[in-house]
């Protein structure tokens, strides 16, 4: 076959699969981000109160708004109208081009009552698990919304169980005398002897061929579902409508192409176990904008399936954009992981605000999850009173909250040297610049492992008021510029170990005992430059066995 010949194959192939060369191996930027294909749907209009549903808060209403529902879709689709009341329902299935409106002052309440929601094959951070029925759902459907200016009210609060650490005395003892049942420690509170059998159950959801329906139904309470589950579905809008009190995550999108999340308010008691915000799973070409979370873990998550699970769906949470939200209270304002098997890529963060969050940038994996995390970009994020790092990297999780309870003990992480396999993770190249916050405990933490260290990261103008500074275990080719750190008598300002090809340009602080303290054999190629040594200050200290030639300051 000739030149010519190979060239007309080569283009047909492009023609048969729909590709173009731009196509096949897009490059964004914050100039040139990912397209997302919004919903659009018919004016017509249905309330729900032509189906026979009631605004009492006492009468079921989960059948009349089905029913509305399909006739819409039936008709080709159009409006849903929840109007002002409170509307008691059970679990809701969501059908293509139907837009699902809540008006000013509507409250859609879902039951406290178990028996609403069955028991189903579902997902459970990032594993195949039977669950019970999430509220809203939807499966393979395409041009979806929820949108309007209601509350929609998962009833979280008969579903969850509740530390004894994040309540008063007076809360604990009131909350204990409602009913449920306390583990034998004294220390967690369950909504019932189901919920509390299922936390002593190993694996309670998993779904085996070794269990019949009655294993699952006795663990039943304990199987808590997310408020919000689209799987498998296209072109979805939520938009202006307040999520909250969810018993599990609030809102999930798994698997799905084309998502806008816009101008919503997701809220959660700070006490809220599994009480995340928004997770973004396994997804595809996602905006999310104007939107703020005030929640019990974390706040926006991408996430993309669990270990050898993940690894096997192999699909990358990617083309994602997040701009101009605000996260309180939250274990992490943004955050990636722990849940990253099947990997992250092209993800745009920008003019986001953090308060109060345990984190702000959370970036977190550990062994066996595998996958890679890539390509991603933050810039403008403004923080105050983060309690832990600011900006954290980490391939040690161990699915704790960030911040210990009081008396809470923590052993120390084990470092060893592991072979690189499937399941060693993978953090790389991510852009970080313009950061300004307001009091945190450490400024930048970044801790990767002996086998694999997290690589290519680029910090430019962060501005950090912290207790501590800059912490860097098991890190390669890292780059700070115009650096500003307000952390008061440092010791050390910058400790870096294990670290490879590490570039420090204009470090500007207060004041610090020691500026650098480099340990670890494989230190090597770190430079400073633009830094002033202040009287009074050490420059560099090093860890026995540390080389004195893997530091220079120029």
């Amino acid at each position: 076959m000739n030149k010519c010949h190979l060239l007309l194959a080569s283009l047909s192939l492009f023609v048969v699969f729909g590709l173009s060369a731009q196509q096949s191996d897009p490059t964004y930027s914050f100039d040139n981000l990912p397209v997302v294909k919004e919903t659009l749907f018919k004016k017509d209009t249905i309330s729900i109160e032509k189906f026979g549903a009631i605004n009492d808060g006492i009468t079921l209403n989960t059948k009349s708004i089905n029913e509305a529902i399909v006739a819409s879709h039936k008709k080709g689709g159009g409006v849903v109208l929840i109007p002002k009341g409170v509307w008691l329902t059970g679990p809701i299935e969501l059908k293509s081009n139907v837009n699902l409106h809540l008006a000013k002052n509507a409250l859609l309440q879902f039951s406290k009552d178990f028996d609403q929601y069955p028991l189903v094959k579902s997902n459970w951070e990032g594993l195949p698990q039977m669950r019970n029925q999430s509220p809203i759902w939807a499966n393979g459907e395409t041009n979806i919304g929820i949108t309007g200016y209601g509350i929609i009210d998962g009833a979280g609060e008969a579903w969850r169980m509740v530390k004894r650490e994040k309540l008063t005395e007076n809360q604990w003892k009131k909350l204990v005398a409602s009913g449920g049942r306390v583990d034998d420690a004294k220390r967690i509170w369950y909504p019932s002897e189901k919920s509390y059998k299922g936390s002593l159950t190993k694996d309670a959801g998993v779904i085996s061929s070794n269990k019949t329906t009655a294993d699952y139904e006795a663990v039943k309470d304990f199987l808590r579902p997310n408020l919000l589950v689209f799987n498998r579905c296209k072109q979805i809008l939520l938009e202006g409508v307040t999520f909250q009190n969810s018993p599990a995550w609030n809102l999930h999108p798994l698997m799905s192409e084309d998502i806008v999340v816009r101008n919503v308010y997701v809220k959660n008691p700070w006490y809220a176990q599994n009480g995340d915000g928004l997770d973004i799973e396994s997804c595809k070409n996602v905006l999310v904008e104007g939107s703020t979370f005030d929640v019990g873990d974390d706040g926006i998550c991408i996430k993309s399936g669990r270990d050898a699970a993940g690894r096997e769906r192999g699909m990358p949470t990617e083309n994602v954009i997040i701009r101009n939200s605000t996260v309180y209270h939250a274990h992490g304002g943004f955050v990636i992981g722990s849940e990253m098997s099947g990997g992250a890529k092209n993800i745009f963060v920008s003019d986001c605000t953090f308060i109060g969050t345990d984190i702000g940038l959370r970036f977190k994996t550990t062994r066996g999850r595998g996958g890679v995390v890539e390509n991603i970009h933050a810039k403008n994020i403004y923080m105050k009173d983060i309690a832990g790092e600011a900006i954290l990297f980490d391939m040690y999780y161990a699915a704790v909250d960030p911040i210990p309870l009081t008396g809470e003990k923590r052993a120390q992480v084990k470092v060893k040297l592991l072979p690189v396999t499937a399941e060693t993770p993978v953090f790389r190249n991510f852009h970080i610049s313009n950061v300004v916050c307001d009091g945190a405990e450490k400024a930048v933490f970044v801790r990767g492992l002996p086998e694999m260290s997290i690589s290519d990261l680029y910090f430019d103008k962060l501005t950090i008021k912290a207790t501590e500074g800059i912490d860097i275990q098991e890190g390669r080719n890292i780059h700070f510029n115009h650096i500003n750190l307000v952390v008061g008598e440092a010791n050390p300002l910058v400790s870096v170990m294990n670290g490879k090809d590490i570039q420090f340009k204009g470090l500007n602080y207060e004041e610090a005992k020691v500026l650098f303290h480099v340990g670890g054999a494989n230190s090597k190629n770190i430079t400073a430059q633009g830094i002033d040594i202040k009287q009074g200050t050490t420059a560099v200290t090093y860890q026995e066995g540390t080389s004195p030639k893997s530091l220079r300051i120029k």
